[in-house]
């Protein structure tokens, strides 16, 4: 194509026109250019495979499409080669990886995972095999009471439903937990707690010579030692002043090797009756019904414990008992009886709980009461908390225990209670009867 005479730039050159016309022919790789004279046009020749029919213009990208002509082109290269390294990058950090964790497992020391706690194996063999009579003497008290429990908060519940028991499931972060069931601002009771707890747990040295005072197969060359404490106890403060608080506990306490093998093992408990106004026909039932559960396996039960009972329950410090008693026991093991025969006892006192109690409150939860008698019942609850909090072993054991539950603990302290200084009983008074049976306690039966 002849093109006008213009200057044309390339590699750095100007090449300047003559009076010649210009020819641009396209090349793969650049531009020739062809100068002829003008009396001497070109021969024919035949048309070279890269020469087409179309007019000739220059086929040179412009800079921008040039360089990303030239960018797109080296992608191209550099994604090859990825595709072919890839896998071989792999295999080299794969091969060295390995090595470094077959080279750690001969060289590096043993270590060994942490062994399952005696809590873990528990409830392990409660879920695979259930609790039987050929199961650990822990696994059993703790079914006892849930059921007992379960059963005592059902026949309660019926005396009001209209207020429902509220129930709380609790774990410890050392193994065990509890179920707490409790009623508050009810229409018999103003607070009526039913609890469970199981604690698994290590006992310190001086833990430990406290306790082989009474229980002389602890061994006494240890500086911990592993413990499993279960235990079902009850509070229940009626509305009406003319029905009784009643306190119910029993428990199962036992010391162990690193294994789970029981070393040391013994049973506590009772129950007592702390009325506001005393009536004699309560007393005597409740008692009786204890002293019936008590000679089914020892007739010297229900005297013995008896008097432990108003001995425990005593308050020094206003020289009265709380209540009118009941049956009271601690750390009765082998040397009293076999685990077995003990366990069965447990198993009847708490059995004759509710025929015990539910005839006293049905009788007195709907009897007419005066503001004056309700601030009597007052003052002596207050009696009732002094007790708990200074004086009762229980709590302070509960209080004392690491992660304990406070609120389970507490439970048993009333809704209300009342402190009057210099508060005096009217001679003569349903009062002043119930304070001198305090002072003096009553053979019931």
């Amino acid at each position: 194509m002849a093109v006008p005479t213009p200057s044309l730039r390339r590699a750095g050159r100007t090449l300047l026109s003559t009076q010649f016309p210009i020819q641009i022919l396209p090349s793969p790789r650049s531009v020739q250019v062809r100068c002829y004279a003008a009396a001497k046009p070109p021969s024919p020749r035949q048309p070279r495979p890269y020469e087409s029919e179309k007019p000739l213009v220059s086929s040179r990208p412009r800079p921008s499409q040039d360089t990303a002509a030239l960018a797109d082109l080296v992608k191209k290269k550099n994604e090859g080669r990825k595709g072919v390294m890839a896998p071989y990058i792999r295999l080299g950090v794969g091969v060295v990886f390995i090595g470094s964790i077959i080279y750690s497992m001969f060289t590096s020391p043993l270590q060994l995972t942490e062994a399952p706690s005696i809590a873990d194996r528990d409830t392990l063999q409660k879920r695979e095999s259930g609790v039987t009579e050929k199961s650990p003497m822990r696994l059993r008290m703790e079914a006892l009471i849930k059921e007992k429990q379960g059963e005592i908060v059902a026949a309660l519940q019926e005396l009001d439903p209209a207020t429902k028991f509220r129930t709380d499931t609790w774990s410890r972060p050392a193994g065990g937990g509890g179920i707490s069931c409790v009623q508050q601002d009810g229409n018999v009771f103003e607070k009526a707690g039913v609890n469970t707890s199981i604690v698994y747990g290590t006992l310190p040295r001086p833990a430990i010579e406290k306790m082989r005072v009474n229980h002389k197969a602890i061994d006494p060359d240890v500086d911990s030692l592993e413990f499993f404490a279960a235990g079902l106890s009850l509070v229940l403060h009626p509305q009406n002043p003319n029905a009784p608080t009643v306190h119910l506990n029993y428990r199962y306490f036992e010391t162990m090797d690193t294994e789970g093998k029981c070393n040391a093992w013994w049973f506590g408990g009772g129950t007592d009756l702390t009325p506001t106004y005393l009536y004699d026909e309560d007393a005597i039932h409740f008692h009786r019904s204890i002293k019936d559960a008590c000679d089914k396996h020892d007739r010297g039960y229900y005297p013995r414990f008896k008097q432990w009972c108003d001995k425990y329950f005593y308050i020094p410090h206003r020289q009265e008992s709380r209540g009118i008693g009941g049956i009271f026991f601690d750390d009765l093991d082998a040397e009293e009886k076999d685990q077995e025969q003990l366990f069965s006892f447990v198993k009847d006192c708490l059995s004759s709980f509710l025929p015990g109690y539910l005839p006293i409150i049905t009788r007195r939860k709907d009897m007419p009461f005066s503001e004056r008698e309700k601030q009597w019942q007052q003052l002596r609850r207050g009696r009732y908390v002094e007790f708990n909090l200074v004086h009762d072993r229980g709590t302070s054991f509960g209080l004392n225990t690491p992660s304990a539950r406070v609120e389970s603990i507490l439970m048993s302290l009333p809704l209300t209670a009342r402190w009057m200084y210099m508060h005096e009983a009217e001679k003569g008074s349903r009062e002043e009867r119930i304070l001198n049976v305090l002072k003096q306690p009553v053979e019931w039966i």
